[in-house]
């Protein structure tokens, strides 16, 4: 597309006899500080979705998000010049980091206890399945003039956005939202729909209902409906011991689900193996496709045994085995790079150290990091806590995706796997200390594994002397 782009834009050529001289074309670095803070606004935009959905409600909230991406993704298929390109990517971008907010608070809102886990990861699920048809998608546009393939490939984003709207009409409000606005009866038609029994449905309900008037005053009783006022306070300027350990767990697995570096992998792993001696395109559509299968199928077994074994463990392992991966990668990267042949053998063990990477992150980090970020906090703190940790996830992508190849000319792909398997070492380590287990408790009950012991443990004595 950027070759494309050259060929028509008498910007990018000025640009191109200007870097010949040594000096910087001022609309060529206006256009790129502006796709680089794409990331700050894809980060914003999940900020502000907390407020947003707390406001509005999760339902109309993913309304938005999917017109917003509907609105950028047009923009980008249709796009005379490169700044509408890049403002239609900006727009588009907003309407990503809603919709990586809200999907799962919704969907945890929503969710039996016991199938919260598979029903959360979902969307992690559909982003893996998103990946694989935009390679299939890619190489079918490929023998298309180069005008009209890259405007196909982007505008052809906006049908699932369009689904998702008319789908929405179908999807009721999320109970615990209703229950903070008052509208109890609503919740209570929502929650028989989604329990499997009547009983479930109004136990469900009274435990809602307790939660919600203990933490956001009279809400739920009063007609003075409750929008998260105060939670930014609560969150940021004087947050309890239970609320710093709630931030510091969601913080902690979004910020490592990137520092990981998947992203920048599945971006630029074409380029990896081209340093390593694969050079067919076909050859590396194959590889991008065994790559997709291998996350599409581990997403969907951490799915299925996420409620059997808990997100501890999958966790665990995940985070374990992509640090063995990465030293595998590493070790095959740097002995490409050395090697004159190009051995086979050592470029299979590299694609099937990368098809192990993504799959260990398929099982533990890429699921499991949605699902916990939005079961740990209590009601009034879900959506905005949720927004703030995604908020770094996708601030903590954009620094990684941009560094990726310059850090790697600097140190070689085989350092900079390494280092990526540094990181994950580490980030097994927090993950044992500070992320409790929350298989099979409701959301109302996960609250209290943050909480002090000791007080938890003077609580529940009290109750016993009261009873």
């Amino acid at each position: 597309m950027e070759s494309h782009q050259a060929a028509e834009n008498p910007s990018v050529e000025s640009h191109q006899a200007a870097s010949s001289v040594g000096r910087l074309n001022k609309y060529a670095l206006f256009c790129a500080l502006l796709a680089s803070t794409n990331s700050i606004l894809l980060g914003y935009g999940s900020l502000a979705s907390g407020k947003t959905s707390d406001y509005i409600g999760r339902r109309y909230t993913i309304v938005l998000a999917a017109s917003t991406f509907l609105i950028g993704a047009l923009a980008m298929g249709l796009a005379p010049s490169f700044p509408f390109l890049v403002a239609g990517r900006v727009v588009a971008g907003i309407g990503v980091g809603y919709s990586l907010m809200i999907a799962p608070v919704y969907t945890a809102e929503i969710s039996p206890t016991m199938k919260r886990g598979l029903l959360t990861s979902l969307p992690e699920f559909f982003i893996v399945m998103g990946i694989l048809l935009g390679y299939i998608v890619n190489y079918a546009l490929s023998g298309l003039p180069n005008h009209v393939n890259w405007r196909l490939m982007l505008g052809l984003a906006a049908i699932p956005a369009i689904a998702v709207g008319f789908g929405v009409i179908a999807m009721p409000e999320s109970p615990r939202w209703l229950v903070t606005q008052g509208r109890l009866d609503e919740a209570k038609r929502v929650l028989i729909k989604v329990s499997d029994s009547t009983e479930e449905a109004e136990f469900r309900l009274a435990e809602i209902t307790k939660a919600a008037t203990l933490e956001c005053g009279n809400a739920a009783s009063s007609s003075n409906n409750w929008h998260g006022q105060g939670v930014w306070k609560e969150l940021l300027w004087s947050p309890s011991r239970p609320v710093r350990r709630m931030l510091v767990a969601a913080i902690g697995i979004n910020f490592f689900m990137q520092a990981s570096g998947n992203d920048a992998v599945i971006y630029y792993c074409p380029e990896v193996f081209k340093a390593g001696g694969i050079h067919s395109k076909k050859q590396l559509f194959g590889v991008n496709v065994i790559m997709g299968l291998s996350k599409t199928c581990f997403v969907l077994i951490s799915a299925v045994y996420l409620d059997r074994f808990g997100r501890r463990p999958l966790l665990l392992l995940g985070t374990s085995g992509m640090a063995v991966s990465l030293g595998v990668l590493g070790l095959g990267s740097k002995y490409l790079a050395q090697s004159n042949s190009k051995p086979l053998w050592a470029i299979v063990v590299c694609i099937v150290a990368v098809c192990a990477y993504v799959s260990f992150f398929s099982i533990g980090l890429g699921p499991i990091t949605w699902v916990y970020s939005t079961e740990i906090f209590p009601l009034r703190l879900r959506a905005q806590g949720s927004a703030l940790a995604i908020s770094v996830n996708r601030v903590v992508s954009g620094v990684v995706s941009m560094t990726f190849l310059s850090i790697s000319k600097k140190i070689t792909f085989g350092g900079m796997f390494f280092v990526l398997g540094g990181i994950m070492v580490v980030a097994t380590l927090f993950f044992y200390f500070f992320l409790p287990e929350t298989k099979g408790k409701t959301l109302e009950e996960t609250v209290t594994l943050f909480e002090d012991k000791i007080k938890t443990d003077d609580t529940s004595q009290m109750q016993m002397r009261a009873t």
